[in-house]
């Protein structure tokens, strides 16, 4: 996997795992992180799935539906290079906070579907649930801020108030904001997942 990585300043602070949007790359939320805590580290991942011409970290159907079987197998590859990259770059393996945006969010959030432990804690910008049908790992103890837009045609309010009620249904301390846009970024969401972190990784 292509990806940078920025060390944290001192060894207690989480690492951020940034995963970008379709079409993105591996600096895409490099200003997002800094702007919620300039002073953590990052592992920026760029999505090794090609469509045409455009990154991503899992295939999808012509439909635009996930390829469930790739979008599993590729969340294994990733928590795998997880692990290896926490050994190479000696960082806390249990201090990871991923922080991911559309096609991105959504790895982030199979990666807390399939794999316990995986991440301290996540910022999922404008998720859809990966799966329905699964019984999803004990997830005590990790704080998830979520949000979405109102007017998204592209991951319905619906289905992230879903999402949240089974992230919670787990044990995740989950929040969600929801802003009056679409499916894009706007600062309102930016500035309240910045407070979400303050309130609960700040020492």
């Amino acid at each position: 996997m292509k990806y940078l990585y920025n060390p944290s300043e001192r060894a207690s602070d989480p690492t951020f795992l940034l995963l970008h949007g379709t079409g993105g790359n591996e600096r895409d939320l490099l200003p997002i992180a800094q702007d919620i805590k300039i002073n953590n580290g990052v592992l920026a991942v760029k999505g090794n799935v090609d469509e045409d011409g455009n990154a991503r970290f899992f295939k999808r159907f012509a439909d635009g539906s996930p390829d469930i079987t790739d979008m599993v197998e590729r969340t294994d590859e990733l928590n795998a290079f997880v692990n290896k990259a926490a050994q190479t770059h000696d960082f806390d393996r249990d201090n990871v906070i991923a922080l991911g945006y559309s096609n991105g969010a959504n790895i982030a959030t199979s990666l807390l579907f399939h794999h316990e432990a995986s991440l301290k804690g996540a910022i999922l910008l404008h998720p859809f649930v990966p799966r329905k049908d699964i019984q999803l790992p004990d997830l005590t103890g990790v704080s998830i801020f979520i949000s979405a837009g109102a007017t998204d045609t592209l991951v319905l309010p619906g289905e992230t108030v879903q999402l949240k009620k089974m992230l919670e249904q787990a044990g995740a301390d989950v929040k969600l904001y929801l802003t009056d846009a679409g499916h894009a970024l706007v600062n309102s969401e930016i500035e309240a997942a910045t407070e979400w972190y303050k309130a609960h990784f700040e020492v």
